[in-house]
């Protein structure tokens, strides 16, 4: 009988319960982040009392599992800056697309920059030719008509195979600094708006994403034309949604995008209302002036202002040698955040060196 008494779990000494699991994770000699690993262990016995289906159990238990692995595979280079580049599996050795996606692969290993990709043929394969089996990453995914991975990674111990889409989309996101996105179909196009999506929403921070065509192609400026024409005439995204991409069908200069973006600019946080921006090199005066001056569009009030670390960041030990400028955004306007940092990394303040990407301490 659904909902009689009899499926109900049995009452339990919730306390007993956290004294169990505190003991059950002392006892497995786990010592590192034991509050999130017992909220780990609380949630999987709380889906046990909820009675879920098992096949919602399986999801959960696969994806976790597939995260723990690719978390220990990016590990070793939580410290180096990556990239990823999106594309087809289907894009061909003699397709200019396949030419263009090794050599901006190339230099951005160059720079010192790892590559990630799904792992697949095309421009996946590509993207790890150009860059070298050292610096790249691989994220596949099992289907059953393609094969798992590409001849450059499969074998390598820097390939993670994951059974869901999800999973590897987060991995494909959460380590990089950059992204590049080659033409490609429905699968390239999911990647890469997820990215637009995550960076207007302010559900990820602001990173570079260069939309590479092969030499004279019109794929993305077709792509731009049809979210200008159909998309914000209708209202549907801001005018300004589009510009932080960068649209090219030179491999350097898509490269000099990513680097520069991190020449003078670090990392940002929000504190309350206010947003805090870090920076490697303090403006003048006058900079800070003309950037109120060109960007006062995007503030929900008061100006742009340089400032020490404020009280939370303090406390926090967050950053607090960098300089720094504080504003209140338009919450509508966290879309065009890429604007105002282009405008403070070209600052004649700004290091002259450019690529000081935010890492890990």
């Amino acid at each position: 009988m659904v909902g009689s008494a009899a499926d109900e779990p049995a009452a339990v000494d919730l306390d007993q319960v956290e004294a169990d699991i505190a003991a059950l994770v002392a006892d497995a000699g786990v010592t590192h982040q034991t509050d999130q690993i017992s909220g780990i262990v609380r949630t999987a016995l709380g889906m046990g009392r909820d009675q879920t289906e098992r096949l919602n159990l399986k999801i959960a238990n696969f994806a976790l599992a597939e995260m723990r692995e690719a978390f220990e595979i990016f590990q070793p280079y939580i410290k180096t800056p990556k990239v990823t580049i999106f594309g087809s599996a289907r894009t061909r050795p003699d397709d200019p697309v396949y030419h263009q996606t090794f050599a901006v692969a190339e230099a951005i290993a160059a720079n010192g920059w790892m590559v990630v990709t799904g792992a697949g043929p095309g421009t996946m394969q590509a993207a790890m030719e150009g860059a070298g089996l050292e610096r790249s990453l691989g994220v596949s995914i099992r289907l059953p008509f393609e094969a798992e991975a590409n001849q450059i990674i499969a074998g390598d111990p820097k390939l993670v195979s994951m059974k869901y889409f999800f999973t590897r989309k987060l991995m494909l996101v959460k380590e990089s600094l950059g992204f590049v996105a080659m033409p490609g179909g429905f699968g390239t196009l999911d990647e890469i708006v997820e990215v637009l999506t995550l960076q207007q929403t302010g559900k990820a921070v602001p990173t570079p994403i260069v939309l590479l065509d092969a030499t004279d192609d019109t794929y993305w400026h077709g792509f731009r034309d049809f979210v200008q024409d159909e998309m914000v005439t209708r209202g549907l995204v801001s005018s300004d949604d589009m510009t932080r991409v960068h649209i090219t069908d030179d491999p350097a200069d898509a490269t000099r995008e990513i680097m520069q973006f991190w020449r003078n600019y670090d990392s940002l946080r929000w504190v309350g209302k206010r947003l805090v921006l870090r920076l490697h090199s303090e403006p003048t005066v006058d900079e800070v002036a003309s950037l109120n001056e060109r960007f006062d569009w995007m503030l929900a009030e008061g100006r742009i202002e340089t400032t020490g670390p404020l009280p939370p960041e303090v406390s926090g030990a967050d950053k607090v040698d960098l300089p720094r400028l504080v504003l209140t955004l338009d919450q509508w306007k966290v879309g065009s955040l890429h604007q105002l940092i282009r405008a403070i990394n070209d600052l004649d303040s700004a290091p002259s060196s450019i690529g000081h990407p935010p890492l890990p301490d």
